[in-house]
Parts: structure tokens; C-alpha cells; sequence
């Protein structure tokens, strides 16, 4: 609990609009409560012993000020300034690096760099850097494309990471020919003078195919392909093993009505549902999850690998599994007509959808039938030709039973944020040629109920049993990020208090649901709160409103879920915790998989992006529907409602004004029009450039943002004065 309490300590002191505060009244700006309050202020004492904070007059709670010299992480824009990101925080925030003073770094690289006071603006002194010492190379290999430029071959990288191109030699070596996609490694690092200057590794294949573009990302984010072969060979045998007719010590329920709800492209279905009324005519839900825990054991080669990998990674096309799919797509798979292995949530409702009472047990069952959400969703609306009348009964009751629960935990304040979904659409060789709204019919929200309920009982379980595990947790927002959110806001004419709770957010995001606002407006409170984690710590989940909460539903591609199945199994069992508990750092583990997690979440949406990007470049000039998502001095950030990816109106691109970002009303006002863009606020684009390495989408407006008529009634701007001229006001003040 201490090492949450000092990150979020630290996240909330970087924050520029923090003023110094007392630990008690810190506490109260974090939602700390009375029970954590030692626990909190034993981590601020820590963290003021150590250095990290200071507690000057008053006994105010600040980071240090910022010395000549800092040690941090580099990071890099296009345009050619950077930042170094302390690694011990500062008052002051991130450290500027002018244009020409990296001294060669690339994001990711540590480095020191030397302070220099830049003046005070506002009364606040303001500080740049420059780049003294590269410490350590974050990483020597990069992906990009090869091209020849003046009798010389370079290699342009992808992405922001690194942005100045590749000097390469005796490319003939690997092969490699123009626009080829190609692994370079580092030999020479760039200086003043001087290109990098590198060695081609791998050739890719040609630039802007898919088999290319996807092999880039794996080879960017370092994502695990293949399996080694004591992994397979443990899955093989753990398979020809498999016997479901003799399921030892298991309940046989192959005889109930079970069903699987997914996507028309998963393989690995790894959750089943099973609905009945009991004698007192409550309801029975059935969630029944794969077994994995059954052929992983803990410490084998498999087990090791998944442990690794902390998750299956799902990209447009292709699938990068945690198990073998020997495993993943067979002997776990709840197939339809297969008698497999399963651990059974059996939870007890009331017509209201009130939890009564749940039981465990490890079963053997046989899905009736695999269904779509699509499939799902037309049964529910009465399409039922050709259905089994007690498929049709068992969704009829989901939907009930999922109603009741979904009101019940709205009225205990569970957030939902409306974040729409892109589909892409493919040709045979995996390139983008149209996009559409992803599916969100009912039947998700069934499975997502259930779902959650399942993680919930599983939880409560542990902590009932007070064993250590594997939590799934989402800390409450802190003040000052709540009062941002609020500020922002203000100019759309959306009242919310400076400290919502949960209530507030949710009316909040009923009431822009379905106009303009809505994606702006719900970007903006996802940005507000912390991301969720994997970690040991009794913090529970915010967005849900839980306090017990793991994940347990989905063991054949996330290892978390893995680890709480060991657990239950031995409580299933009778068996001692302690042999599972002991060995295994859980804190460490829990680091790792959110950070795989991450990963494969960024994977999959840089990938998207480029798919997307490579499909628009062939557009240029085509108009797209937008939404204002973001506001900065440089420009207005779009969104496309159909693509779901974002692009840039630079400022001299607006139109024929004097255009100005207003930080406090945050709207870009054109200084002679008068005329305002405001987040949420529908826009139509034309795409003006694509540039797919560096990631980015140019936009215009499709249609004058100011008319004739404003250009005639501008506002007067202060007159240039001339050298010698003094203002007369000036001269009365002296």
C-alpha cells in the first residue's frame, strides 16, 4: 500500500496547478480515508526522509526545486525540441530540450542534462535544458524504410521514438532493396554533425504490406512470437492426456443448458453461461471459465512462458496467443459439443438482481451451442428461425437477469464510459479498404455483467479467506485532476462540481450521451483517472464502485486470471494456500503484466493507425466527419467518427485569422472573427497530407470556418507602435 500511496503522491505534486498542501489535507485531496491515514502519512514521511519531498513552512508538502544538473528520460518530437522526464520529480515539472541541444539522444535514453533558467512568465521562473551526457541507450535497433537520397541509402524510422534518418552500408548484404521495410542496428549514434549510421539486420519485406507493417510493429514493441519447444512438447502432452470422460472429483454438468457468446473471429472461447430458477424461484447464474490451471502447472516451461508474456496479444489479423494453441484454441476451448474442463461461479440472485449467495466448483461441461454477439442480438429480437427453443428461452433470461444487475450496479454508482469502437475492413491481402462502428449490441453488456459479477465472487471469496492475490484495482481520481476535468468543461456549459463523486460523473455522462459532446466529453474523464493495474493492494475499483475485484474470466489469455485459478483450485481442493502464495512475488508479477498489457494495447493501436493511415493516403482531399477531441497553440486535434483516428489542423490551416489558443476558456478564438472551436464541437475535414512512418493525419477544415461577412466586421488590433513612439498611458505611470 505504501508504494501506491508515493506514486500517487508524486502524480499528483508533478501536476503544474498543484499548491502546496498540508499531509492531511494531501490525504484529502487523494480520497484517502481514516483507515489508510497512518499508512499514508508513514509514506510521505518516507518519501521526506529519502529526499523526494519537501515539507517547508507551515509543514506544506512540495517537490524539490529543480538543481543545475538532472538525470532523466529523453523524449523526442518531430519538430525537433525534446523533454527529459526527471527520474526523481521536480516542482517544475518536465525538463524542455530546445531544438539542436539532445546532443543525439532518442526517446527512451537516459540521459543528463544541464539546467538553465530561461526568465519568469507570470511570476513563475522557467527553465530549459540542454543534453550533456547520453547514460544509457534505451535501445540499439530500430524498424523503418530504406530509401536512396543523394547516391546515399538511409533508413527513415517508423514512428516518434526516433526521427532523424539512418545512414546504412552494403545493403546488398541482407538483400534489401528501395522501400523495404528493414531492421537497422545502431552503429555510430548521431552527433552535431553527423547521421547515425547503422547495419540493415533484417529486410522485412516491401513497405506498406501488411505481412510487412505487422512484422514492424511485432519487432517494434518486441512482442513474443513462436513457442519454444519444451513449450510445446508440455502442450502436446498435457493434450494426448486429456481425457473429459473421466473427470475426477469434478461436477458433471454437460446435461445443462450452456452457451457461448463472442466475436465471429475468436477461437479461444474461454467462458460459458448457464442460467435456472431454483426452488424458490431466485435466479442461478452459471459462469463456467476454462480450466487452464488443470494442464499449466505452476513453475513448467508453459507456465513460465505465459508468465512472460502476461497476456495473448490481439492485433488486426493476427493473434500472438499466451498458450500454445494446441491449448488456447483446443483442449481450453469451450467448443460447442466438447466435454471440457471448467471452473463453475454459481451466483445467486433475487428477482432485483441482488447477490443472495454464490458457490464454487470445479466442473466438466458441454456448450449447447457458440453464438455471435450479432447471432445473439437478432435472437433477442425475435429472429429465432431455426433456433432451439431453449437456446431462445436461456438468452431471454440473460437479458433479464443481466437488466436487473446492470441497474443495481448503476444505482451503486458503476461508471461506464461511451468510448465507440473501430471495425476494420479487409481485403484478402490484409489491407484496409473501408472502417465501420465496431458491434455494441445488448449481448456484450450480458457477457460484460456477468463477467464482472464472476471476478467479484471470486474476490470476495479470497478476501473472505484473507489470502494474498492477484487484484485488479483502479484508484479513485484525485482532486486536482477532478478539478481540471471540471475547468474544462466550464465553456461547454456542463456544470460539475471541483470534487465530484461518482453520482456527478455518472450524470455527467448521461447527459452528453448521443450529442456532440459525448466522445470529447468522455476522452476527458478517461484522461481524469488513473489507468487500472494489476497489484497485491486492497484499493479496489473505482470505475466499478467494488471493493473486491480480481480477473478470473478470461485464464487462456490473460496470466493474471491464471494465478486466481490456482487459488481456487486449491480452496476447491482443501488444500494450503501457502505453497502458492510463498512463491510467487506478486508485486513484481503484477508490474510486468500491466506492462504487457500496455503493450499490447499500444501494439494493436499503432497498427490500426497504420493500416488506417496507408488507406487514407490514397484519399487525399476526401472529406471526413469529425469531432474536436483536443486544443493546443500549435493547432485543433480531430478525430474521424468513422475511423476512429486522429488528425492535426494546424493553425495557419483554420482560415484567414489571427487564431489563439485560450488556455482559460480552453477554445481557440480567431482573434479578428471572434469566432471560437471548442472541444466536442462537430467538424467536417478534408484530409490534406498522410505521412505513415511518422504517424500523422494533416486535416483542414472542409468549409471556411469564418464567412464573408466576418472577415468584413473584424475586431481593431492594437496599432504596431513605431521605434521612438510611447504609449501616453506609460508616460502618466512613470
Amino acid at each position: 500500500m505504501l508504494e501506491v500511496f508515493k506514486k500517487r503522491i508524486i502524480k499528483l505534486l508533478k501536476r503544474r496547478d498543484y499548491k502546496p498542501l498540508k499531509t492531511a489535507k494531501l490525504a484529502g485531496v487523494l480520497g484517502v480515508g481514516p483507515e489508510d491515514y497512518p499508512q499514508f502519512k508513514s509514506a510521505v514521511e518516507q518519501m521526506h526522509q529519502a529526499g523526494h519531498l519537501v515539507i517547508g513552512t507551515g509543514n506544506l508538502v512540495s517537490l524539490p526545486l529543480m538543481s543545475g544538473r538532472i538525470t532523466g528520460i529523453f523524449s523526442a518530437s518531430r519538430k525537433g525540441f525534446g523533454f527529459v522526464r526527471p527520474l526523481q520529480p521536480h516542482s517544475q515539472g518536465d525538463l524542455f530540450i530546445p531544438p539542436g541541444k539532445e546532443a543525439g539522444a532518442m526517446t527512451g535514453d537516459t540521459v543528463a542534462a544541464k539546467v538553465v533558467k530561461r526568465g519568469k512568465r507570470a511570476g513563475e521562473m522557467r527553465y530549459s535544458g540542454k543534453v550533456i551526457e547520453i547514460i544509457e541507450r534505451a535501445k540499439n535497433r530500430f524498424v523503418g524504410t530504406l530509401s536512396k537520397q543523394h547516391d546515399e541509402w538511409i533508413v527513415q524510422p517508423d514512428g516518434t521514438g526516433f526521427t532523424e534518418p539512418i545512414c546504412v552500408d552494403d545493403i546488398e548484404a541482407k538483400g534489401a532493396r528501395q522501400k523495404d521495410k528493414v531492421v537497422v542496428e545502431i552503429l555510430c549514434w548521431p552527433t552535431e554533425k553527423y547521421l547515425a549510421r547503422g547495419v540493415i539486420v533484417e529486410v522485412l519485406g516491401r513497405a506498406g504490406r501488411y505481412e510487412s507493417e505487422i512484422k514492424s510493429i511485432i519487432r517494434q514493441y518486441h512482442l513474443p512470437e513462436g513457442f519454444d519447444d519444451s513449450c510445446i512438447e508440455q502442450a502436446r502432452q498435457v493434450s494426448a492426456g486429456f481425457n473429459p470422460e473421466q473427470p475426477a472429483s469434478r461436477d458433471d454438468i454437460t446435461a445443462k443448458v450452456i452457451i457461448t457468446i463472442d466475436p465471429p473471429d475468436a477461437k479461444d472461447f474461454d467462458d460459458a453461461i448457464s442460467l435456472e430458477k431454483d426452488s424458490e424461484n431466485n435466479w442461478v447464474l452459471g459462469v463456467h471459465i476454462a480450466d487452464v490451471s488443470n494442464f499449466v502447472a505452476a513453475d513448467s516451461a508453459l507456465d513460465a512462458e505465459a508468465r512472460t508474456r502476461g497476456n495473448s496479444v490481439y492485433l488486426p489479423g493476427k493473434t500472438m496467443p499466451m498458450l500454445p494453441e494446441i491449448l488456447s484454441n483446443g483442449i481450453c476451448s469451450l467448443q460447442p459439443g466438447q466435454n471440457r474442463f471448467v471452473k463453475s461461479v454459481y451466483i445467486t440472485y433475487d428477482h432485483n438482481g441482488k447477490v443472495l449467495s454464490q458457490r464454487f466448483a470445479n466442473s466438466v461441461c458441454r456448450s449447447a451451442q457458440r453464438l455471435t454477439y450479432q447471432q445473439a442480438d437478432r435472437i433477442l429480437k425475435g429472429h429465432t428461425k431455426g433456433v432451439k427453443p431453449q437456446i431462445v428461452e436461456l438468452l431471454k433470461n440473460m437479458e433479464t437477469l443481466s437488466r436487473a444487475i446492470e441497474k443495481r450496479r448503476t444505482e451503486n454508482e458503476m461508471l461506464h464510459l461511451d468510448l465507440p469502437e473501430t471495425k476494420l475492413i479487409m481485403d484478402k491481402s490484409g489491407r484496409v479498404i473501408d472502417a465501420c462502428p465496431a458491434d455494441s449490441s445488448y449481448p456484450h453488456t450480458i457477457i460484460e455483467m456477468f463477467m464482472v459479477e464472476a471476478n467479484e465472487a471470486v474476490a470476495r471469496l479470497l478476501d473472505r479467506l484473507d489470502v494474498r492475490f492477484m487484484r485488479r484495482i483502479h484508484p479513485e481520481p484525485d482532486g486536482l485532476s477532478m478539478k481540471s476535468l471540471s475547468q474544462l468543461l466550464r465553456p461547454l456549459g456542463l456544470p460539475l462540481s471541483r470534487n465530484p463523486d461518482r453520482r456527478a460523473i455518472q450524470e455527467l455522462l448521461a447527459a452528453v450521451k448521443d450529442t456532440d459532446y459525448s466522445l470529447a466529453v468522455n476522452l476527458m474523464v478517461l484522461r481524469s483517472f488513473e489507468k487500472a493495474q494489476y497489484a497485491p493492494l486492497q484499493i479496489g475499483h473505482y470505475a466499478l464502485a467494488s471493493t473486491h475485484y480480481c480477473h478470473f474470466t478470461s485464464p487462456i489469455r490473460r496470466y493474471a486470471d491464471l494465478l486466481i485459478h490456482r487459488l481456487l483450485d486449491a480452496y476447491l481442493q482443501s488444500a494450503s494456500f501457502d505453497s502458492i502464495s510463498q512463491n510467487t512475488d506478486l508485486a513484481e508479477i503484477g508490474k510486468h503484466i500491466t506492462f504487457t498489457e500496455q503493450r499490447a494495447e499500444d501494439a494493436e493501436r499503432e497498427l490500426k493507425t497504420v493500416l488506417i493511415l496507408q488507406m487514407l493516403s490514397k484519399r487525399i482531399g476526401d472529406e471526413l466527419d469529425g469531432v474536436v477531441t483536443g486544443l493546443a497553440g500549435f493547432g485543433v486535434f480531430v478525430q474521424s467518427q468513422k475511423f476512429g483516428i486522429e488528425g492535426l489542423i494546424q493553425m495557419a490551416d483554420l482560415g484567414p485569422d489571427l487564431w489563439k489558443y485560450n488556455i482559460k476558456s480552453n477554445c481557440i478564438v480567431g482573434v479578428r472573427s471572434g469566432r471560437t472551436i471548442h472541444l466536442g464541437q462537430a467538424i467536417k475535414v478534408r484530409i490534406i497530407s498522410v505521412n505513415v512512418p511518422a504517424r500523422q493525419l494533416s486535416l483542414s477544415p472542409a468549409e471556411p470556418l469564418i464567412t464573408i461577412s466576418e472577415k468584413v466586421k473584424t475586431h481593431k488590433l492594437p496599432k504596431k507602435r513605431q521605434k521612438g513612439q510611447t504609449d501616453k498611458r506609460s508616460k502618466r505611470r512613470k
